[in-house]
């Protein structure tokens, strides 16, 4: 029996594996517990070895790339048209197995432990910020049910509930509402120092890597966004160009082709929504900026706000620093204003 691949469906405690032969035709079907599944590989001769890329999935990727094997993970919507009816596991890691063989598949770099590291802190401090926000929103409610009504902003805000408290400010709240309003704002302040630590942890990744300081360079990506792209891209130059790269975070505009004229429709929102979220946020706060700069690109934001809608600006914008970073990892260098639009 020679597996020319070995699909792997993989589950919480146990995993459903297929082996194809070289010419496609199943030779193995076998239920295993999670924790066989490297022992299994061991075992076999030097193959393909295919995943979904889910969670565990590069864990269990880079040690049975360390066996000999080849691994090849997938995103699980490129499977999905291989499943035959009558889904199952089995049916699964088949389709996992038989997707791995196309030659046009595209497939998801094995992540290093300290690229999974930045992803997980990122998570954690996009958690924390969500908790924030809505402690902010439940304690703008309770206020507002005693007739409280503050500005908008959270600085503001914040300012305004401490001097509420103290005193400065007069309230008719009862005790309970006025203990649970203090309980509340340190609550608050728990969550301003994680943030803030996790904040100082980046900064510090960003001043050690040699990507995020080369992506810190380009206007409109900070610390966040520098650390989190260098930690999701690993190395840019699988992508071809700097349009493949946007594309992956979803960046580039949908088109409809009616009466063979094409039309541009929104963005596709394809790919890592965190780190698109994180890219326009960026490209929003350093829109101002750039585009008063007597640059190429100051000069090209300047005529496409002239005839486009502000947003559409800003997403614009977001395109052109994703394929800048691009340049800028494959090229190992640094950002240059006046090369940036060429």
């Amino acid at each position: 029996m020679q597996i020319a691949v070995l699909g792997i469906d993989l589950g919480k405690r146990t995993c459903s594996v297929v082996g194809l032969d070289a010419a496609g035709r199943v030779v193995l079907r076998r239920r295993m517990a999670r924790t066989n599944v490297i022992g299994f590989t061991a075992g076999l001769p030097t193959c393909v070895v295919a995943m979904e890329a889910c969670c565990g999935a590069h864990h269990v990727g880079r040690e049975i790339a360390a066996q000999g094997h080849t691994v090849r993970l997938m995103s699980p919507e490129y499977v999905r048209p291989y499943v035959k009816a009558q889904k199952n596991d089995d049916r699964d890691a088949e389709a996992i197995a038989e997707a791995a063989t196309r030659p046009t598949m595209r497939f998801v770099p094995l992540k290093t432990e300290a690229q999974l590291d930045a992803q997980i802190l990122h998570r954690v401090r996009s958690r924390l910020v969500g908790e924030r926000t809505a402690l902010i929103n439940q304690l703008r409610a309770v206020l507002l049910e005693r007739g409280l009504v503050f500005p908008q902003g959270r600085r503001q805000f914040e300012q305004a509930l401490a001097e509420l408290l103290t005193g400065t400010e007069t309230a008719d709240l009862s005790p309970r509402i006025r203990q649970l309003l203090v309980d509340m704002q340190t609550e608050w302040q728990d969550l301003d120092q994680r943030i803030a630590a996790l904040d100082d942890e980046f900064a510090e990744r960003a001043r050690s890597d040699d990507s995020a300081r080369r992506l810190a360079t380009i206007p409109g990506i900070g610390v966040l966004n520098a650390t989190a792209l260098a930690a999701a891209v690993g190395d840019a130059s699988a992508f071809a160009r700097g349009r493949d790269f946007a594309a992956w975070l979803g960046l580039v505009p949908r088109q409809r082709t009616t009466g063979g004229k094409a039309k541009l429709l929104g963005i596709s929102k394809r790919g890592n929504v965190y780190l698109r979220t994180l890219l326009i946020h960026g490209a929003r706060a350093a829109l101002p900026a750039l585009s008063r700069k007597a640059t190429p690109l100051g000069a090209w934001l300047r005529a496409l706000s002239a005839r486009a809608h502000v947003n559409t600006v800003v997403v614009a914008l977001a395109n052109k620093l994703a394929r800048i970073a691009w340049a800028v990892l494959v090229r190992q260098t640094t950002y240059e204003a006046h090369h940036a639009h060429a």
